[in-house]
């Protein structure tokens, strides 16, 4: 970050990559370092995921055994999402003053005991409380890792290592849920809470373990409070930047509405046990980060913004496609999970891109730029949870739509942001100029 009191600039000098105090990892052949990166990143990135994914099978057990209704339950999804929204804008520029490492240890420490309150809530409200309070303690893993990625790497090597951290990361909504209904069939809801906690006391001993610092000291003493708040200002003000991030937080926002409606819409509306559920969760997930893996060889052959500005249109169109189709009737489960599949495939290109495209232009305030991205999309994504739930409940169709209207945000973003007559200049396809 620039010097206190002064407004950092996309024009700063990138750091070099690898500053004196890297461990060996960094210093490994490129194939093994990118990996070996994405298998530390991937997993601290998981666990709050982890925390998501792993109950979704048990929402319908949680809305009969604390006496509530579907909104009741999906409250403490969205209590979760709003708090790991607004909470990565403190844990954000934090990491750029102290180093990543020490806030990931406070975040997971939080994580632990609020995990342990919610096994034991007594009503819904408490849970909802805890809920929240997890997800300010989740959120720590969720920014920290992308500002990690940046310190590290730029241009296609960037979106390679965020795809291999996505692959890594899939090991949360592939296995959780069919984790999450093991779990519930062993012992109840609130064994899950349980599972959840030791997996961030796995990640505290990850971090200390095999994380290096890769914020130098030398740059952390740049960094202050005012320094922050104008980097913000420096963000806001950016609309390629704020483009990009809701590009994002559009695709985001159409999972996360999936997120909250499929268990109820799946096992309720189409009577697939909690099991059948997590396999079909499984698979659109799968197909999400199976496609985001792709996203090195697209950048490299087509340019990172023509590969977004394709994914988009691919998923707008699916979106769209499966959207009529419901309106005039055809409710079915295979045309669901089918279509989805497909759209989702999609946004696994479109994710990754926009946020190493939004980074890369503020390199030098990495963790601020990180937090306010992933505080956009969750909020947007708890937005449109809260939006959608007075419909919840009558069938699939109010999930559908708000896919769909998900889709439709994210293709006006990508003909505002990243219009055809900007072309991709070179591999890395960044652009190094404010708008």
């Amino acid at each position: 970050m620039e010097h206190c009191g002064n407004p950092p600039t996309a024009h700063a000098p990138r750091p070099p990559r690898h500053p004196d105090g890297y461990d060996a990892l960094t210093f490994a052949a490129p194939s093994r370092r990118l990996f070996g990166a994405a298998l530390v990143l991937g997993l601290l990135s998981a666990i709050g995921p982890f925390a998501i994914d792993m109950y979704l099978p048990a929402l319908p057990a949680i809305q009969r055994g604390l006496h509530t209704d579907v909104a009741g339950a999906q409250a403490s999804l969205m209590a979760f999402f709003v708090a790991a929204g607004l909470g990565q804008v403190v844990y954000g520029p934090l990491s750029d003053m102290v180093g990543r490492k020490p806030p990931l240890y406070v975040g997971l420490g939080v994580f632990v005991l609020a995990s342990i309150g919610c096994s034991l809530a007594p009503n819904i409200h408490s849970l909802v409380a805890f809920r929240f309070m997890q997800g300010l303690g989740a959120c720590a893993g969720m920014v920290i890792p992308r500002a990690v990625v940046r310190d590290l790497y730029t241009g296609v090597d960037a979106a390679r290592l965020m795809a291999l951290l996505m692959l890594v990361f899939s090991v949360s909504p592939i296995l959780a849920p069919l984790t999450g209904s093991m779990v519930i069939r062993l012992a109840d809801w609130r064994g899950i809470f349980w599972v959840v906690a030791a997996a961030a006391l796995l990640g505290v001993l990850l971090v200390r373990a095999a994380l290096a610092e890769t914020r130098p000291a030398a740059q952390r003493t740049r960094s202050s409070l005012r320094s922050a708040l104008a980097g913000y200002r420096l963000l806001l003000r950016d609309r390629t930047f704020i483009g990009l991030v809701f590009i994002g937080a559009s695709g985001t926002a159409s999972f996360f509405t999936y997120l909250a409606n499929s268990s109820f819409v799946l096992i309720g509306h189409y009577g697939l046990t909690p099991t059948q559920y997590s396999i079909a969760f499984s698979l659109n997930a799968a197909s999400f980060i199976g496609a985001a893996q792709c996203t090195g060889w697209l950048g490299t052959r087509y340019g990172l913004r023509r590969v977004v500005r394709v994914a988009v249109v691919g998923h707008v169109a699916t979106m769209l496609g499966l959207f009529g189709l419901y309106l005039i009737g055809f409710d079915r489960l295979d045309l669901l999970l089918g279509l989805l599949l497909i759209g989702y495939g999609f946004l696994g290109l479109t994710i990754p891109i926009t946020a190493v495209l939004a980074l890369d232009r503020h390199g030098p305030i990495a963790g601020t730029a990180s937090a306010l991205m992933g505080t956009l999309q969750f909020v947007t994504g708890a937005v449109v949870i809260a939006a959608i739930s007075p419909f919840a409940g009558n069938g699939a169709l109010p999930m559908v739509a708000g896919i769909a209207g998900c889709a439709t945000a994210a293709f006006v973003l990508v003909r505002l942001t990243l219009p055809r007559h900007q072309p991709d200049h070179g591999v890395a396809v960044l652009d190094t100029k404010e708008d």
